[in-house]
């Protein structure tokens, strides 16, 4: 079964320094992240036009409960972890999923 880490980022102060650091730092870094086999992300927008709860929303994936917990284990999620105070400052946060699919 397919698991996440899902990495929620609270709007930051400087929106256009976040999403250069991001893109050319922060994902390199957590590319590194063992046994991650898939990466997305996306800035958020609210369906109704208020403002949304999130500035922008990531998603690590891997294969499988095992490849998730060594991902969490390694030094490169940690260095991964040290760099948010580097862009994030509005703040983030995180949690694990294991995703299941439907026939939908």
């Amino acid at each position: 079964m397919t698991c996440q880490i899902s990495v929620c980022y609270g709007v930051p102060k400087d929106p256009k320094a976040f999403d250069e650091y991001y893109r050319t730092t922060h994902i390199p870094l957590a590319a590194k992240v063992p046994g991650l086999s898939g990466f997305a992300w996306g800035k958020c927008k609210s369906l109704d036009g208020s403002a949304p709860a999130h500035y922008a929303v990531a998603y690590l994936q891997f294969d499988t409960e095992d490849d998730l917990k060594k991902g969490l284990a390694s030094p490169e999620m940690r260095e991964a972890g040290r760099d948010l105070r580097n862009f994030a400052t509005g703040g983030s946060t995180m949690f694990t999923q294991q995703l299941e699919t439907s026939g939908a």
